[in-house]
């Protein structure tokens, strides 16, 4: 099996897929046609190839318009949107899945499809309930910081780094871990060293899933400092575990975390400074915290997600009957 396409042959794949899947679903004839990644090309049969008095539906989900958000600045943006294979898919689709409001209203901005040919369908986090035995005592001899997942660019663990440098009680009292990406680049490296961490104060780690809900159990905190996330799962994965969460307020983050957060501005080391010591040092709130999260969760699961799908999928076929 492959994990990914060997260099420079991604665009013969996507060509052979489609032209492979054609045939065997026209045969098939599905009641719905999910794409799961962005093509240039269909996957499987289009209207004309149904003889039948109805056409198969065709669906695709949108996770986050971040790339477009990017590009947005530069000289050609339109153009090159519209020559994209997210562009490509969304335009033949007869309906596209969003994962959060602030998404959808990304892609009504930058590709100007219609509201009505939209949903906004939350995904879910259904976190396994931990052993007592596993989260009973953690390996860690000080208290520390949570950070999940990749740290370039909009991810702003830099921006991170410099917040809790600059509290000398916050520095002083507590480690920062990071689960997830890879090891830390020689530019991070050097931003740890110049910001006065001591040796192993900032940690880069890797693990199971059950490493990461350890990490998840013992955290004083974790911190979610993106500039912009499409939906964002870690914070509702801390929830689930019962940690308390100090999340920047924007893009879909207040729609998903709700009120279940100590926010903070993104671009303010100041304000994320704040908003990680008012949970550090105030008890209270972080067990408020920490009860508004096991509300907060119950809200996403992906038994709501694949019932509000299945739904959608429905209505889709219902109104696929030609007159």
């Amino acid at each position: 099996a492959l994990n990914d396409y060997p260099p420079k042959t991604a665009g013969a794949f996507v060509r052979g897929n489609a032209w492979l899947s054609s045939p065997l679903m026209r045969r098939w004839h599905p009641d719905i046609v999910h794409e799961t990644y962005f093509s240039p090309l269909p996957t499987g049969l289009t209207q004309l190839d149904v003889k039948s008095e109805s056409f198969t539906p065709r669906v695709v989900t949108v996770f986050d318009m971040i790339s477009e958000i990017e590009l947005s600045t530069s000289k050609d943006a339109d153009t090159d949107m519209r020559h994209s294979a997210k562009y490509a898919a969304v335009k033949r689709a007869d309906h596209v899945v969003c994962i959060s409001e602030h998404t959808r209203n990304d892609l009504l901005k930058f590709f100007g499809v219609s509201a009505e040919k939209t949903s906004v369908i939350h995904l879910g986090c259904d976190v396994p309930k931990i052993r007592a035995q596993d989260t009973s005592q953690t390996l860690h001899a000080r208290p520390y910081l949570l950070y999940v997942g990749l740290r370039s660019g909009y991810k702003n663990f830099a921006m991170l780094l410099q917040a809790i440098a600059s509290s000398i009680e916050i520095k002083r009292d507590f480690d920062l871990i990071a689960f997830g990406g890879n090891t830390f680049t020689a530019e991070e490296s050097q931003l740890i060293a110049q910001l006065g961490f001591h040796s192993g104060q900032v940690r880069q780690s890797v693990g199971s899933d059950l490493e990461l809900n350890k990490l998840y159990a013992h955290a004083a905190g974790f911190v979610y400092p993106s500039t912009y996330e499409g939906f964002g799962l870690p914070p509702l994965e801390a929830m689930a575990h019962n940690c308390p969460v100090i999340s920047s307020n924007t893009s879909s983050m207040p729609e998903v975390i709700g009120e279940a957060a100590q926010y903070f501005d993104p671009t303010s080391i100041e304000s994320m400074r704040s908003a990680i010591a008012a949970v550090l040092y105030n008890p209270s709130r972080a067990n408020e915290l920490r009860a508004m999260g096991q509300k907060r969760i119950q809200g996403f699961t992906w038994k709501q997600c694949a019932q509000k799908t299945l739904r959608l999928y429905q209505s889709l076929t219902a109104s696929s009957v030609k007159d």
